[in-house]
Order: structure tokens, then C-alpha cells, then sequence
């Protein structure tokens, strides 16, 4: 029997043993694919060969995790829905894409909801936080097990932006889901919803103008070739979610959840210690090899432009009473 038919007939087993209930955990030498859409280089990616590692390690081998990257198992929108059928095992997602499953969770997109870095990083890991994975995980049967810090989100553009009148009219690339277009309309720009793959070509053909995305990303994809500067404007912060479909969690035994959860950790961890060290190294990096131009705008005016927009989002979002106050007072 060749090895494809034994990996085949493992995992057929492995389905028989928990439909009959004999099951105490995942079959041995079982494999889980886990999808992301980030390159390589990536610290989301780095942070999931890690976790991997550390999964293969806690087993004993038994539970092993392999990572396709780069949409090699769909986009965003279609993790989102393969983990709830168990077409993925464990994907990565923003808490915008996951929000329209569980739509509170996307408020910590809200702009300047958060005072600074520091304060986004100790939401990462709050009760508050939790709660509205929580809330998502009862929405959707799939589960949360820890976020990643993916950065603060920056205008970049062909020419500078000190003020919003600077980004009156200009189309500036967005993700293709309506809570990112809030920021754009409140400054009046006119938000265009590209897909993350066909941003870099988007801003070549001029199909937009600007985009919104944050340090690591504008270097790993390399858009500073088509655009000249990045504004830091720090409107926006998002995270990435380590999620296990729960035809997995299900399978698994109290002692692998264990291995799972620290896993999830190890990526969480890892993966915001990388896109901090990004954000403190990059500009420096970017600016001596002349591969982008830095501006600093009138944050205040920006504030100023956005400051209803909290309010709307906690109203739209049907966000739960108390929420903004307890992520205000992290």
C-alpha cells in the first residue's frame, strides 16, 4: 500500500474512532493544516512554524501541524468559512474578516480607539478582549485560542499626507470588508475594497492611489516600489487570530488541548515581539536605503476628523454596554 493510502486510510480511522465515541484524543501521527495568507518572511508566519514546532515537540509527535502560507488554502474570506465545515484545521484571521461572524469584535478597529502602542499591546492579552472571543466562538462553534499584534495601520501614498484635506477625494486601498472603509470616509477619501493579493498591481495601474497598511507589511509586499511615502498616521490597529476548527478541538485529548493552547500562545507571543521589532526598525531601515519617504502628520487633526466614528462603530457593531470604556481604561 502506497504512502498516500495509508495517510488516507489513517485519517479514516481517525473520523470512524470519534463518530463511535472510542476516540480519547487525535489519532496518532495525525497532521492538521494550518492556512494563512501571509508570506514567508512574515512574522505571522514565523510565529506559526514556532507554534508548529512546539506542537510537534508537546505531543510527542503525535499531533503535528503543517503551515501552508500565502493563500495557498484560500484567501481570508475563505478560511473564514472553511473552518467552520473542517475544509482547514487552524487558520489565521483579522478580528475585522472574523467580525462578520461576531460583529463587536472588530471595535478595536475603531480608529484611535487605543491612546498608543502600549495600550493595544496590554488589550492583546485583556479579560475584555477574551470576552469578545468568547462571543465569536459561541457565534461560530470554532475557537480562539490567542491573538497576534499585526501592527498599526499607516497611509501610504504618491504624494504626502499631512492633514485629511490632503485625502480628500483620493482612493485609497482598503481590505474588502466595510469596517475598513470608516477611516477613509471620515477624512474624505474614497475607500476602494482590493484584495490583499492585488494590491501591489492595484497601486502600479493607478487603480488606487494610496493604501492603508501597517510597516511590515508596506516592506514585506514591497509597496514602497509603487508608492513614495507612508504617512503615520497609526489610525488603526489590528490582530490576528490563531483559530481551531472545532471538528479538531473536539478530537482532541485534555492533554493535547494543553499542547494546543500553548501553541497558540507561542504564536501570539512570537509573532508580536516580530512586528514590534519591525515597527521600532523599519523606518530607520527604509529611510538609509532610500526605499520610501516618512511623513509625520497632524495626528491631532485626524483625531479631530475621526471622533465620532467610535461611537457610530459601538452602535453599528452592536457592541456590548461597557465595552469601550473598560478597552479605554486597559
Amino acid at each position: 500500500m502506497g504512502l498516500f493510502s495509508n495517510q488516507y486510510l489513517a485519517r479514516a480511522v481517525l473520523v470512524v474512532a470519534i463518530a463511535t465515541g472510542t476516540a480519547s484524543g487525535v489519532a496518532a501521527q495525525n497532521v492538521l493544516k494550518l492556512g494563512h495568507v501571509y508570506e514567508t518572511g512574515h512574522p505571522m508566519h514565523v510565529g506559526a512554524t514556532e507554534a508548529a514546532k512546539l506542537m510537534n515537540e508537546c505531543t510527542n509527535g503525535s499531533v503535528t501541524i503543517d503551515v501552508f502560507p500565502s493563500s495557498q488554502l484560500g484567501k481570508e474570506t475563505a478560511l473564514n468559512e472553511q473552518i467552520r465545515f473542517g475544509g482547514v484545521d487552524i487558520m489565521f484571521t483579522g478580528a475585522i474578516f472574523g467580525s462578520s461572524a461576531y460583529n463587536p469584535l472588530a471595535i478595536s478597529a475603531a480608529p484611535y480607539i487605543f491612546n498608543d502602542r502600549h495600550h493595544a499591546l496590554r488589550y492583546r492579552t485583556s479579560d475584555v478582549f477574551q470576552e469578545l472571543w468568547q462571543g465569536w466562538s459561541d457565534a461560530t462553534g470554532a475557537h480562539i485560542l490567542s491573538a497576534g499584534y499585526f501592527g498599526a495601520f499607516n497611509v501610504s501614498s504618491n504624494e504626502p499626507v499631512r492633514t485629511p484635506a490632503d485625502l480628500a477625494g483620493v482612493k485609497v486601498r482598503v481590505p474588502d470588508a466595510p469596517i475598513w472603509m470608516a477611516f477613509p470616509r471620515a477624512v474624505g477619501a474614497n475607500p476602494t475594497p482590493i484584495a490583499f493579493a492585488e494590491v501591489y498591481v492595484a497601486l502600479q495601474q493607478g487603480v488606487a492611489s494610496a493604501s492603508v497598511n501597517p510597516l511590515p507589511v508596506t516592506f514585506a509586499k514591497k509597496f514602497y516600489e509603487v508608492q513614495e511615502y507612508v504617512n503615520l498616521t497609526g489610525h488603526l490597529i489590528e490582530y490576528v487570530f490563531w483559530i481551531v476548527g472545532d471538528h479538531v478541538w473536539s478530537a482532541l485529548s485534555e492533554s493535547e488541548r494543553a499542547c494546543m493552547q500553548q501553541a497558540a500562545d507561542i504564536f501570539g507571543t512570537r509573532s508580536t515581539e516580530l512586528v514590534v521589532g519591525q515597527e521600532d526598525n523599519l523606518r530607520e531601515q527604509m529611510t538609509q536605503e532610500g526605499l520610501i519617504k516618512f511623513v509625520e502628520p497632524d495626528v491631532a487633526a485626524f483625531q479631530q476628523a475621526t471622533q465620532d466614528v467610535i461611537k457610530e462603530m459601538e452602535t453599528d457593531l452592536n457592541v456590548p454596554e461597557g465595552i469601550i470604556d473598560r478597552i479605554r481604561n486597559l
